[in-house]
């Protein structure tokens, strides 16, 4: 019989460092980050690519996830008149096509429906694309698959779309460079950017960091899937709607550049979005 008053044994150092790396990733999705994967994402990946991640956006335990966020975030329905709550009356039925027709390479996103909402602020509008709601859920396991790849090397001092960052942790660090002795401020704001992001510039950026060219295709035809604003709607050349589950993810891969390009020539830069805020000292 083992001794209970015997000098407990001591937590091996690999599950100290799994239990370490799963706490400092808890934002991530489990059915798709396993142990060995985030241990790959901390230490990085030979070449800086990640390969062979189709497979990961496609399983079912990633799409039944991605449909709960989608269901969660409780949309309209797209240009196909599908509800939420419709698409999941047959959800195993319809996640399982999904999956069969992306693995297979026929599947094409529906067009977007634009309508035009207020703009905070302001008596001007902007544009909100409405994709499908079976292409929303594409969308959110592609999101699931690829956030966490960008997310460990963005700049620090990014707050927009992030997890477990906001507006209140953007002003939070103005306010402490105020704090610092920083009294020069200025106020930039990119003028439509989600509409006139370069696809061409934006997949460059993607590809820097995933080689899985099936992945690369599904969200180039994302980027490219027919605006419904008119009866008889338009093809963009340029930008990625607003509204799309992915949108917030590409708007910041692009932007990446710049942050890290500021941070490297000394200026203090809080961005929230598409809006950034550039402090420097007297």
């Amino acid at each position: 019989m083992k001794d209970r008053t015997a000098e407990p044994e001591a937590v091996p150092e690999m599950a100290k460092t799994s239990g370490d790396i799963r706490s400092r990733w808890e934002w991530v999705e489990a059915v798709v980050w396993t142990e060995r994967m985030l241990t790959a994402l901390e230490e990085g990946v030979e070449g800086g690519k990640w390969y062979s991640m189709m497979d990961k956006v496609v399983a079912l335990p990633t799409l039944r996830r991605a449909f709960q966020k989608v269901k969660a975030n409780r949309g309209a329905a797209g240009v196909d008149h599908v509800t939420v709550e419709r698409y999941e009356q047959h959800l195993e039925e319809n996640l399982k096509k999904l999956a069969q027709r992306i693995r297979a390479g026929g599947y094409q996103p529906q067009a977007v429906r634009r309508v035009w909402v207020p703009k905070a602020g302001s008596q001007q509008k902007r544009p909100l694309g409405i994709p499908t709601v079976q292409d929303r859920v594409a969308q959110a396991a592609t999101l699931a698959v690829l956030e966490p790849i960008f997310e460990r090397d963005f700049a620090e001092h990014s707050y927009g779309f992030r997890p477990g960052r906001g507006c209140k942790d953007a002003l939070g660090q103005v306010d402490s460079l105020l704090k610092q002795g920083y009294t020069w401020v200025v106020d930039a704001d990119l003028s439509s950017y989600f509409d006139t992001i370069p696809h061409a510039g934006l997949m460059e950026r993607v590809a820097n960091k995933i080689a899985d060219g099936a992945v690369l295709g599904l969200i180039e035809a994302f980027l490219k899937v027919k605006v419904m604003e008119t009866v008889a709607g338009w093809t963009p050349q340029e930008g990625t709607p607003q509204g799309a589950v992915l949108s917030p993810l590409l708007s910041n891969i692009y932007l990446d550049p710049l942050d890290h390009q500021m941070a490297e020539a000394g200026w203090n830069m809080v961005r929230y979005a598409d809006g950034t805020l550039v402090q420097t000292s007297t």
